[in-house]
C-alpha cells in the first residue's frame, strides 16, 4: 500500500489495510518524515497526557494528520508505543555511545548504559507505571519479551554485548556467550524498580545502579574463573531451560516469550 500524500478522510475506516508497522524502513523520504512527526507528535501528547489519555486521534489532531493517516503509520496504539520503544532505544544509544567509547572498564560501562538509560527514559517516567500495566500483561504485544518488541530487544541485547566486548573480559569462559542476555534481564529488574520509584527525580534508582553495579562485575569476573566452569555451566543450563518458550496449557509453544 502507497503511503497517503495527502492526508486521506478523517477516520480509520477509510484508510485501507494498514500495514503492521509501517516502519520506516522502505518508505519515501517524505512518507518516513510525515512517520517521524507522527511518532515525535506522540511522544509528546504522552508526556503532556499520559498513556490513557493519548489517543489515536488526539495524536494526529496534534500531528495536523487526518486519523486515517495516523492508522497507516500505527495501525494500532500498541505500534506507536512500539515506535516509542524504538526511539528510546535510539536516544539511549545516542547518549551511551560516547561514554562506552572512553572506558574499557566493565563497572563503568555498565553504570555508564543503566544511568542514561534513565536519564533518556526520565521525561517519561509519569506514564510508565500505566504503560507497564499493559506490558505486564505475558499476551501484550508490549511485553518486552512479545515477539513485537523482538527487534528493540535484540538491539538492546547488541549494546550489552558491546560493552562486555569493549571490557576485554576473558571470551573463552563459558559465561561469556550468555553475559549480554543476563546483563539484559539485570536492566530489566533495574528498570522495575525504577517504575516504582517515587523518590525525587529517581534518585534512589540511580543509587541503586551505583551500589549494585560493582557487584554484578565482581561476580562476573568471579564466574569467568575457570575454576568455576563445572559451576557456571549448569546454572547456564538452568538459564537456558527456564528463559526458553514457556508451553502453553493446549500443549503449543507461547511465541516470543524468549529473552534470547
Amino acid at each position: 500500500m502507497k503511503p497517503p500524500d495527502d492526508p486521506p478522510a478523517d477516520s480509520r475506516a477509510e484508510t485501507p489495510e494498514a500495514p503492521p508497522g509501517a516502519s520506516a524502513s522502505g518508505l519515501s523520504p517524505k512518507a518516513a518524515r510525515t512517520r517521524a512527526h507522527i511518532l515525535e507528535t506522540a511522544l509528546r501528547v504522552l508526556r503532556e497526557r499520559g498513556y490513557e489519555g493519548a489517543t489515536m486521534r488526539l495524536i494526529a489532531e496534534e500531528a495536523g494528520v487526518a486519523v486515517g493517516s495516523a492508522y497507516y503509520y500505527f495501525p494500532s496504539k500498541d505500534h506507536l508505543i512500539q515506535g516509542f520503544y524504538a526511539q528510546l532505544h535510539v536516544d539511549h544509544l545516542a547518549a551511551v555511545g560516547p561514554l562506552l567509547e572512553g572506558s574499557k572498564s566493565l563497572d563503568e560501562r555498565l553504570a555508564a548504559v543503566m544511568r542514561t538509560k534513565f536519564e533518556t527514559a526520565a521525561p517519561y517516567h509519569g506514564f510508565s507505571g500505566a504503560l507497564f500495566k499493559t506490558a505486564a500483561d505475558p499476551d501484550s504485544p508490549l511485553s518486552p519479551f512479545s515477539a513485537d518488541s523482538g527487534p528493540t530487544r535484540d538491539e538492546s541485547k547488541a549494546l550489552f554485548r558491546s560493552v562486555v566486548d569493549g571490557a576485554g573480559l576473558r571470551k573463552r569462559s563459558p559465561l561469556h556467550a550468555k553475559l549480554h542476555e543476563l546483563l539484559w534481564l539485570y536492566q530489566m529488574g533495574l528498570i522495575l524498580y525504577w517504575i516504582h520509584d517515587r523518590s525525587p527525580g529517581q534518585e534512589r534508582s540511580y543509587r541503586l545502579v551505583d551500589r549494585t553495579v560493582p557487584i554484578v562485575c565482581r561476580l562476573v569476573r568471579l564466574a569467568s574463573n575457570p575454576l568455576l566452569t563445572p559451576v557456571v555451566k549448569p546454572a547456564l543450563a538452568l538459564m537456558e531451560e527456564f528463559c526458553g518458550p514457556a508451553p502453553r496449557a493446549h500443549g503449543g509453544s507461547e511465541p516470543g516469550t524468549s529473552p534470547s
